[in-house]
C-alpha cells in the first residue's frame, strides 16, 4: 500500500528530525548573529548575551527567576480567565527535562533579563518548535528583545528542518496577541474554534521555504 509506505517513511523522517534536534547541546553556534543583542537606551548602549541552555544546564535560582518573571508578566491574565494561575503547573513545566531555553543576560550586571522556553515536538503529525514562554523583564521591554529572540527561534527551527513554530497566547493578552500578529504569526489550524470558547488561541508560522 503506497500511502501507508509514504506515511511510515514520513514518520521515520520526523522521528529522526526530532532526535537530531533533541540531541543538540548547542543551538546558536550556527547563528552567531543571535549571540549578542545591542540597543541604545537613554543614550547608553546596552549589550545582552544570548545563551542556549538545556534544562539540566539551568541553575535552579535562574529557573525560579524565570517562574517569577512569568508570574509578574502573565499571571494577571491567567487569573482573569477560566484557566486561572496555577503556579505548581508553571513551575513543573519550566523544569521539564525537555525544556530548552534562550536566556538573555545583561553583560554589565550578569543578571538575566529575558528568556524564551521551548521544546521540539511532534504536534498533530508535524515536526515543530513549540514556544511555551517568551518573557522579558519590564525595564527591558520595548527595545526589540522579544522580536530578536523569536527571530533566533525561527532560525533554529529552519536550521533543524522543522515544519512550524507554534505557540499559545491567552486571548486577553492583547499586547502579546498584537506582538505575535505583527511578526507574522497566524491562527493555527489546531486552534480551538469559536464555538469552544477557549480562553487561548494557538498561533503558528511556517518554517518551510
Amino acid at each position: 500500500m503506497p500511502s501507508e509506505t509514504v506515511s511510515r517513511n514520513q514518520a521515520t523522517i520526523q522521528q529522526k528530525c526530532l532526535q537530531v534536534a533533541n540531541r543538540r547541546t548547542e543551538l546558536l553556534q550556527d547563528f552567531p548573529q543571535f549571540a549578542t543583542y545591542r540597543y541604545v537606551q537613554d543614550g547608553t548602549e546596552k549589550e545582552l548575551a544570548v545563551q542556549f541552555k538545556r534544562r539540566e544546564e539551568m541553575p535552579q535560582p535562574t529557573v525560579q527567576w524565570a517562574f517569577k518573571l512569568a508570574e509578574r508578566n502573565v499571571g494577571p491574565q491567567y487569573r482573569a480567565c477560566s484557566l486561572g494561575w496555577q503556579p505548581k503547573v508553571k513551575q513543573k513545566d519550566l523544569s521539564k527535562p525537555w525544556a530548552r531555553y534562550l536566556l538573555a543576560v545583561d553583560r554589565a550586571t550578569g543578571k538575566p533579563v529575558g528568556y524564551t522556553m521551548f521544546r521540539f515536538d511532534l504536534d498533530y503529525g508535524r515536526c515543530v518548535l513549540y514556544c511555551y514562554e517568551l518573557q522579558i523583564s519590564a525595564e527591558y521591554q520595548g527595545h526589540g528583545l522579544g522580536a530578536f529572540l523569536m527571530q533566533a527561534l525561527e532560525q533554529i527551527a529552519r536550521g533543524l528542518s522543522l515544519e512550524r513554530l507554534v505557540l499559545t497566547v491567552l486571548k486577553n493578552n492583547e499586547g502579546g496577541m498584537r506582538f505575535y500578529r505583527r511578526i507574522g504569526y497566524e491562527t493555527d489550524e489546531t486552534s480551538p474554534d469559536k464555538q469552544e470558547d477557549a480562553p487561548y488561541e494557538i498561533l503558528s508560522k511556517s518554517m518551510l521555504g
